[in-house]
């Protein structure tokens, strides 16, 4: 009997399908150094894989939008429901990869997204390659690749004045400054500080973000002439100012130059630029539609939800349920969030209040603040709440504190501390946020401050007069100082 050959992971890919290899290997390669790109080559390895399960199959897709053609394959039964879910995993990963920052990813939980993405890539190939080769599929091993690394792009970005190794490196370099300014602006530290110590203020930390995003700005500026998706880039910087004083003009003149060559994401921005107004643009909605559509052709999610903003603006709501519906279901997160709101009102649909939970909890899963804070007070005063449901509550509480600074938020895990609703009574983290609110807190929010303040105040007070725990009286005479602060 003879030996059976064991072949590489990339042999593997190409004898499923050869036009595949190419994304799958530029996926492997980014993968370590630059994530996000390797994230962007997952999602299109999905597109193209789409067009492979509908080939030959007596009908065209409807619409180039990923989340539609994977449902078309799924309504014709041309894939089961495994398949279905594998492809949306990977459609959703994609998206995160393009917008890591506003899914609140670290650089590690991007690696491990990069990661996953490509072991589920192999995974399907591995389930569907009987259906669509007619051959079991071979056992193969999988080979480490020679990766990509930033040296080696910044090596070919200067002594090969390469422009797509400038703009890779500008992409890096942006994707960190984007995830260190998110860390620079949370207060995942003060509540902790004021609960451990006397000092109010938090030190002044170094803008490390800053740094970052002027040299993301110099590779963008080095590409720009010869790489269309780094003049868009390089449009971005001089609106926003990563190398000093914001150049808004010439930055939006970068953009439409891309937008009009092509370039989605540039699209999407002068779609909105034109349905909003700015420095350069008048208010056109009928510009303004033609260039987010032509995003939202491109699988731009936020082009898709500003399609739903422009019709809601209409007042024409059935139209603003679509889009705002596609938006969603390509897993934006926002409009995860107004799909549930216009569920919950009836608003260009039938009200639906069981289906617009369940987009809230989706928005909440990924990062969307105001559906955080809404599911945790729905958690919090459902009195069939499991201790899961709570825990999860004070999760989605702190992190709406951290990344959105909300005084409501904070006022809320307070009371819920105070309490007791939790499973535990923690006075000093109560009066801790209660202090951090006071201090951010506009006239309207003051007022409701005030009457709790005074009865945590009085609540320290009464237990300190009957306690004998030394412990206790610790942490009891601390709550006292946050509350006399």
């Amino acid at each position: 009997m003879g030996t059976q050959v064991v072949i590489l992971d990339s042999e593997f890919i190409q004898g499923f399908s050869a036009p595949l290899l190419d994304d799958y290997l530029s996926a492997k390669n980014y993968v370590q150094d630059v994530p996000t790109q390797s994230l962007l080559h997952i999602r299109s390895f999905t597109h193209k894989l789409t067009a492979l399960l509908g080939q030959g199959k007596a009908f065209e897709f409807s619409s180039p939008n990923l989340y539609d053609r994977i449902e078309q394959l799924n309504q014709k039964r041309l894939i089961d429901v495994k398949t279905t879910r594998a492809l949306h995993r990977l459609r959703a990963d994609g998206n995160r990869g393009a917008h890591p920052e506003k899914y609140h990813l670290t650089q590690e939980q991007l690696l491990a997204l990069a990661q996953k993405g490509i072991k589920d890539m192999l995974a399907l190939v591995e389930h569907l390659y009987l259906k669509v080769t007619g051959r079991e599929a071979p056992e193969y091993r999988y080979e480490v690749s020679d990766s990509v690394t930033v040296k080696e792009l910044c090596y070919r970005a200067v002594m090969e004045d390469d422009p797509k190794a400038q703009y890779l490196v500008g992409i890096s370099l942006k994707t960190k400054a984007l995830l260190l300014k998110e860390q620079e602006l949370s207060w995942a530290d003060e509540v902790e500080e004021l609960v451990e110590t006397e000092h109010i203020a938090k030190e002044d930390q170094p803008i490390k973000a800053a740094d970052t995003f002027a040299r993301a700005a110099y590779w963008f500026m080095l590409a720009a002439p010869h790489h269309l998706e780094a003049l868009y880039e390089h449009g971005v910087a001089l609106i926003h100012g990563y190398q000093g004083a914001p150049e808004v003009v010439k930055g939006e003149q970068a953009i439409a130059t891309a937008a009009k060559a092509g370039v989605v994401n540039a699209m999407a921005l002068l779609g909105y630029f034109y349905l909003v107004g700015s420095e350069s643009f008048r208010q056109d909605l009928v510009l303004a539609q033609h260039y987010l559509q032509g995003a939202a052709d491109g699988e731009q999610t936020e082009a898709m939800a500003n399609l739903g903003v422009l019709h809601y603006q209409q007042n024409d709501l059935t139209q603003a349920y679509h889009f705002i519906s596609k938006a969603a279901q390509a897993g934006y997160p926002h409009a995860q969030y107004h799909l549930a709101l216009m569920l919950a009102n009836g608003e260009g649909c039938q009200r639906d209040p069981i289906v617009s939970e369940h987009w809230m909890a989706e928005a909440a899963e990924q990062g969307q603040l105001d559906a955080m804070f809404s599911r945790a007070q729905h958690m919090l005063h459902d009195d069939k709440a499991f201790d899961s449901d709570l825990t999860q509550a004070e999760h989605y509480l702190r992190e709406v504190i951290k990344y959105g600074h909300s005084v409501p938020a904070m006022i809320e895990l307070s009371m819920a501390l105070a309490d007791g609703i939790l499973g535990r009574i923690d006075v000093v983290g109560a009066a801790a946020l209660l202090n951090l609110a006071r201090r951010h807190a506009n006239q309207k929010e003051a007022e409701i401050i005030q009457p709790l303040w005074q009865s945590l105040a009085l609540q320290v007070d009464k237990v300190l007069e009957v306690t004998h725990d030394s412990a206790e009286i610790h942490s009891l005479k601390r709550a006292k100082d946050l509350l006399t602060l």
